[in-house]
């Protein structure tokens, strides 16, 4: 796999995830992990980051 193939996959990647985060914040679906219940910032934190990295990635693809 070429270099600039792989930097588009992972910025996909990490974008449908931050969409996913931001879903899970305006929907306030509950997420369980072993009966523990996880806050919602865990997934303002998440679509922060995932965010940036798929930004990033869009970034040095150029």
């Amino acid at each position: 796999m070429k270099q600039n193939d792989y930097i588009r996959v992972t910025g996909i990647i990490f974008l449908v995830i931050a969409v996913l985060h931001v879903l899970r914040i305006f929907t306030g679906f509950d997420v369980e992990i072993n009966d523990y219940e996880l806050p919602v910032w865990v997934s303002i934190v998440g679509a922060a980051i995932a965010g940036y990295l798929a930004y990033s990635s869009q970034k040095l693809k150029k």
